[in-house]
């Protein structure tokens, strides 16, 4: 059984992780609906979206600076539920595959975590291709899942698999949250 995480003082923060194309916006979306909470969109997607050249690593590094500013200004200013579309997970195995680098302080702030849960999206959604998707593939997005799944175990991050599709995979997220929390 995965340990219980009783929260009296403020509501949890949640964040939604996994490879891409694996439903994380739809499904912080529709958490933070029915919670009632608030959403934390992705910033790097915005970010690229938005670049007039293709990314580098300074730009990476601005996605994990903004990262953690919207983390310690979101984790705390609220009492409602937060779930936050991806984190510095993602962005430290983005630093490792793309650049073999990885800056020293982002070691240090993954290690402050404030999250309370992860929600690990499984890989049953089929990948859709747009422009800012660069790991399309089965092989390299069950990869990449596994990545991110290691690098929560070493740290001790409590987490969830989800898994399904549609409203399956919603309910699972719920069921998830329901196995940590005391009051959900």
């Amino acid at each position: 059984m995965e340990k219980r995480i009783n929260i009296s003082h403020r509501k949890p923060r949640i964040v939604i992780t996994g490879p891409e194309s694996t439903g994380k916006t739809t499904l912080s979306e529709e958490l933070a609906m029915k919670t009632g909470g608030l959403l934390v969109p992705e910033y790097a997607r915005s970010l690229i979206e938005k670049l007039d050249h293709p990314y580098i690593y300074t730009d990476v590094v601005h996605i994990a600076r903004e990262q953690i500013r919207l983390r310690k200004e979101y984790s705390f200013n609220t009492s409602d539920w937060v779930f936050f579309d991806t984190d510095l997970i993602i962005t430290k195995v983005w630093f490792e595959e793309v650049y073999k680098n990885v800056p020293d302080w982002l070691e240090r702030e993954i290690q402050k975590n404030e999250m309370d849960l992860y929600l690990l999206c499984s890989t049953e959604p089929s990948w859709v291709q747009d422009p800012v998707r660069e790991n399309g593939g089965e092989r390299r997005r069950l990869y990449l899942f596994h990545r991110y799944e290691e690098e929560l175990k070493s740290y001790g991050f409590p987490f969830y698999v989800v898994t399904g599709l549609g409203e399956q995979r919603f309910r699972n997220a719920l069921k998830g949250m329901q196995m940590f929390f005391d009051k959900f």
